[in-house]
C-alpha cells in the first residue's frame, strides 16, 4: 500500500518555486502607507466676545497662517474646544494669502465637510475638513475665510497670533480683498492645517511653551519667532525639509496651574498628542510657575517648587514616549533683572530645574538655551543683546539666536 502524500514534499524546491523565491528577495520594499502631517498649528484658549471687539456672527473672517512644510492635498482643524454651545459655519474658504488680507484669487478654493460647504461643531469638539487638492508651497501664507453663522458665548481663539486677522459683515469668502474689513491681531477657531504626506517621510516637531514660544514682543505679521525661525533652518537643510513645526505656545502658560489658558498638563492630549505626524516634542515651560510665586507669595497662596515642575516634565516625557515621541527638554533662559518674577529662591529652582533637564537619562535630548543667554558677569540675567529689555522675553534677535543653537542633528535620527 504506498503511504499517504507527506506535508515535507511541499517544500521540496522546484526550478517554480526557486525563481519565485528569488524574485521575492529582489523585489522593491513597499512604499509607506501616506499619513497626514502638521504643516501649522496653534493653541487655544477661551475669550469672551466683549474681550475681542469685534462681531463674528453673520460675518466673514479672514486669518492669515505662515505654514512651515508643503504638500499637495491638505485639510483644516477647526476647533470649538471652550464652546458650551454649537459653533455654526456656513462656509470655508482656503487660498494662498496675497498683501493686506488679500488672496490669489486663482488659488481659492472651497473647503467641505462631509461633502457639504455647511458644518456645525459641536461643544467642546474639533473638525476635520475634508482633504482638499491645494498646490501649497513650503513656507508660504495661507489665508483660511470663514462665514460664520453663529458663534457660541465663549470662544476658542489664540490671542497672541502675531498676525492680523480681517472681520467683514456678510459671505466675502472669494473676495479678491477686504479693504473694508474690521482688523484685529487674533485668531479664531482654527487649530492645524495638515499635509498629506504620500512617501512617508514627513514628520512634525511640536513646541509646547508658554510666551517665548508664542512670540512674546515679535514683529506683528512678520512671522519672527524662534520657531519661525527654526522652520526656515530646517527647510533650508536637504535633510530635514520634510519636517513640519507646529509652535504650541501660550503666553502666560504654566505648567500645573491654569493662568492664561489651561496648564500644560492638562491641554497635553489636544496640543500635542491629537496633532497629526508628531515625532519630536520640545518642551519649553515652567517659567510662568517660577515667576508667578512672587505674587502668590504676596497673597498667601500656593505656587509650584522645583521638584514640581520636574515632576510635570517627568509626565510629559512618559506620555509623549507612550506615543512613540522623542522628548527634547529645553532649559530656561535668565529672568534677573524682571522685578515682577525674579526672586533668589525661584532663580536657584529655575537652575536646579535646568541642571536635571541637562542630566542623563530624563530627556532624550537637551537644547540649552540657558547657556545660549546668560551674560558671563551675571548668570541670572540675560545678555543685552538677545535681551527685549523686559528681562523675561527675547528680543528679535533673541528669537532668531534661539533658532540658531538648536542642533539640526536632533531631527535626522
Amino acid at each position: 500500500m504506498s503511504s499517504p502524500p507527506s506535508r515535507a514534499r511541499g517544500l521540496i524546491l522546484t526550478p517554480r518555486r526557486l525563481a519565485a523565491a528569488l524574485a521575492l528577495l529582489f523585489l522593491p520594499p513597499l512604499s509607506a502607507a501616506p499619513q497626514w502631517v502638521g504643516t501649522w498649528a496653534t493653541s487655544p484658549r477661551a475669550e469672551e466676545p466683549a474681550a475681542v471687539g469685534v462681531t463674528l456672527e453673520g460675518a466673514t473672517l479672514r486669518q492669515i497662517v505662515h505654514v512651515s512644510i508643503g504638500g499637495s492635498k491638505l485639510r483644516l482643524c477647526l476647533s470649538n474646544a471652550f464652546g458650551a454651545t454649537a459653533l455654526s459655519v456656513r462656509g470655508v474658504h482656503l487660498a494662498l494669502a496675497g498683501s493686506g488680507g488679500a488672496i490669489r484669487p486663482a488659488t481659492d478654493r472651497p473647503l467641505l465637510f462631509h461633502g457639504q460647504p455647511a458644518v456645525a461643531i459641536p461643544a467642546g469638539a474639533s473638525f476635520l475638513s475634508d482633504p482638499l487638492e491645494f498646490a501649497l508651497p513650503a513656507r508660504s501664507e495661507v489665508a483660511i475665510s470663514i462665514y460664520f453663522n453663529s458663534v457660541p458665548a465663549t470662544l476658542t481663539t489664540h490671542p497672541g497670533s502675531r498676525t492680523t486677522s480681517y472681520v467683514l459683515t456678510g459671505d466675502h469668502l472669494a473676495a479678491p480683498a477686504l479693504p473694508a474689513a474690521n482688523k484685529i491681531v487674533r485668531w479664531f477657531f482654527i487649530n492645524g492645517l495638515e499635509v498629506l504626506d504620500d512617501g512617508g517621510q514627513a514628520a512634525a516637531l511640536a513646541v509646547l511653551g508658554d510666551s517665548i514660544t508664542d512670540g512674546y514682543g515679535c514683529t506683528t505679521d512678520a512671522d519672527n519667532r524662534w520657531t519661525d525661525e527654526l522652520a526656515r533652518r530646517l527647510q533650508a537643510d536637504a535633510g530635514t525639509r520634510s519636517i513640519g513645526v507646529l509652535n504650541e505656545g501660550i503666553g502666560g502658560n504654566r505648567l500645573l496651574r491654569d493662568g492664561l489658558g489651561p496648564n500644560a498638563l492638562a491641554r497635553f492630549g489636544r496640543d500635542v498628542l491629537d496633532q497629526s505626524g508628531v515625532r519630536w516634542l520640545i518642551v519649553l515651560e515652567g517659567i510662568n510657575d517660577l515667576g508667578t510665586r512672587v505674587d502668590a507669595r504676596t497673597k498667601g497662596q500656593p505656587f509650584a517648587s522645583a521638584s514640581d515642575i520636574i515632576g510635570a516634565y517627568e509626565q510629559i516625557i512618559a506620555r509623549a514616549r507612550a506615543h512613540g515621541i522623542r522628548v527634547i527638554g529645553a532649559t530656561m533662559t535668565p529672568i534677573g533683572g524682571n522685578k515682577n518674577y525674579w526672586s533668589a529662591d525661584g532663580d536657584a529652582d529655575r537652575q536646579t530645574i535646568n541642571d536635571w533637564i541637562r542630566a542623563p537619562g530624563h530627556f532624550d535630548a537637551v537644547i540649552d538655551f540657558d547657556a545660549a543667554f546668560r551674560s558671563p558677569d551675571q548668570p541670572e540675567r540675560m545678555k543685552p543683546g538677545l535681551d527685549s529689555g523686559d528681562h523675561l522675553h527675547p528680543s528679535v534677535a533673541g528669537y532668531a539666536e534661539m533658532a540658531r543653537v538648536v542642533d539640526l542633528a536632533l531631527f535626522k535620527n
